[in-house]
This record gives structure tokens, sequence and C-alpha cells, in this order.
């Protein structure tokens, strides 16, 4: 067991330094200490008759179960691979997997300034208080092929990779920071209608000082908001003039270079296997990517160094 503790806590596994595991745990212990006291005294039925830390010790610690679920989104190993590794059944890591995540998951995006993001409205006031041009784009995880027979089976056929996917949007400032991740949707929706869903147009006529850089996905959203959503301009049509399409050409690429950090910072998620193919019920996935733009929002925001 010590071994493989401290195998696992190098950062080739985890993903992070140690310096930020120590904040995670120092961060996430009380809060997962509170919960394992709220389910011991749901199966007693009653009050605690000892004191704490009294009785038989949890098979793994705390700082086990942190590493080994870390490991698991990092490198997307197998719940029996990591039980052989620390001598202990799979539902024991498969428990621990399931408790850590969700507490990584709720935690949200980190913003440079210090504050933590957790919804698309958050996002959206801290830009208009801090007066950061928000970059938005989506990007689209592959998953299994729902079963015959099943109802919306089609709705997760992408257009775009003809494949079963998951669509989810992603908010970065312009140094490539995750602000957000979130509007989780089957890959067939297209994004505007997934930005729409979270009422982004609510939020924009609400912060009318935010600025918007889109992809050409989202040319509905910046054909209703065309004072705060820039999207790359139309493509010409083929019999155009020539200097048409050079000028295109120049406003293409220099709308693309602004927005190129959400680009970015989609890449960093694509770093930790599970998103880049996930294997596991698509339940789960969005709680998957939160804990995932958590993390990778702490690097990105400068705050683990």
């Amino acid at each position: 067991m010590r071994w493989a503790r401290r195998v696992f806590s190098h950062h080739a596994f985890t993903g992070i330094s140690r310096r930020h595991l120590h904040l995670l745990v120092a961060e996430l212990r009380p809060v997962w200490q509170a919960g394992r006291e709220g389910r011991l005294h749901t199966r007693r039925g009653g009050r605690r008759r000892r004191a704490p830390g009294a009785g038989r010790p949890p098979t793994l610690r705390f700082t086990d179960r942190l590493v080994v679920t870390l490991a698991h989104l990092r490198l997307g190993l197998p719940h029996g691979a990591i039980a052989v590794v620390f001598g202990v059944d799979r539902s024991t890591i498969t428990r621990a997997i399931g408790q850590l995540r969700p507490l990584l998951a709720s935690r949200g995006c980190a913003a440079p300034s210090g504050v933590r993001l957790h919804t698309l409205a958050d996002v959206f006031a801290y830009a208009a208080a801090e007066g950061v041009t928000v970059r938005l784009d989506a990007t689209e995880i592959r998953v299994r092929r729902p079963r015959a027979g099943r109802a919306g089976r089609k709705a997760f056929v992408s257009g775009k990779l003809k494949q079963n996917t998951i669509k989810t949007s992603v908010a970065a400032d312009e140094h490539g920071a995750t602000l957000w991740c979130g509007s989780t949707r089957p890959g067939r929706m297209q994004d505007t209608t997934a930005a729409r869903i979270e009422g982004i147009g609510g939020l924009l006529q609400l912060h009318p000082t935010v600025q918007l850089l889109v992809d050409a996905g989202y040319q509905g959203l910046a054909r209703d908001h065309p004072d705060q959503v820039s999207a790359p301009p139309l493509k010409p049509r083929p019999d155009a003039p020539v200097e048409r399409h050079i000028e295109w050409q120049t406003a293409r690429k220099a709308q693309s270079s602004q927005r190129i950090p959400v680009e970015h910072a989609i890449a960093e998620h694509e770093w930790w296997r599970v998103l880049q193919r996930f294997t596991g019920r698509r339940e789960l996935l969005p709680e998957t990517i939160n804990a995932v733009a958590g993390l990778v929002s702490d690097r990105s925001s400068g705050l683990t160094w």
C-alpha cells in the first residue's frame, strides 16, 4: 500500500503537481469527512457512540482515494487494475472514485483573480466586472453507442464526426484559462442551440458590456447580438471578386487568432484520457467533465504554483 501510494501520487499518474495535490487534500478532506459521518449516521440510525477515529479504520485513506480518482481520470486506468496495485477489492476503488468525483466536480473553475465560477451566469458577471472578453466554443467527446431500439439513440450521432458523441461548451479568457465548462448535450445538437438552452441570450442582454468571440457554429447568436458576439465572416460566393475572397481570408484569420485561446483550453481538457473517449455510463460524463475542468482551471489560472 505504501509503495502504491508513493507511485500513484506522482504527477505522471495524477496529472497535477504535488503542491496541487496537497492543496486538494486540504480543501476536500473536511468535505469528505463530513459526508462520511453523514453516511455513518444514517447507517447506525443515531449519534456516534464512540469518539471519532475509534473502530476499524477505512481501507483506503482519504489521500489514497483522491490519488486513485485522479489516476483514473488522467490515464483512464480500469478500476480492477488499480485495485490490484493497492491490494483491495474492485468495489472499494469504484466506491472511492464515486465519492471523490462529485467533490471534484462541485469545485467549479478557478478564475485568475481567485474566485471560482460554477455557472455561465457567474462567467458573465466575472467578465463584466473584470473587463474580460470571453472565448466560447464547443467540443465533442466520443461515447459508447446506445443499445438498439433505445429511444433517442440517433440524438448522439454527431453530424460533424459521424460518431456517437456528447457535446460540451467551454468558456475561456484571453490567456486560455478555463472559466466554465458545461451545457452538456447529445452530439447531434448544434452549438448555438446548446448555448441558447443555457440562457446565453438573456445573459447577453443582462450584461451589455460583455464581448464574446465564437466560431462559425454560433453564426445565429452573432446575428442576434451583433454588438456583443463576434463570429467569423461568412464565406463569399465562388463567383465573388478575388479581392472579396482575400478580404474574407484576412478577416477570418484575424478573428481566429483572437479566438484561439479557447482551443488551447479544450486541448488541456483532452490531455485527460477519460475525455478522449468516455467508456463509462453517459450520465456520469457531465460530472467527469466538470471534475477535469476544475483541475485544469487550477493549473491554467496559476493558483497552484
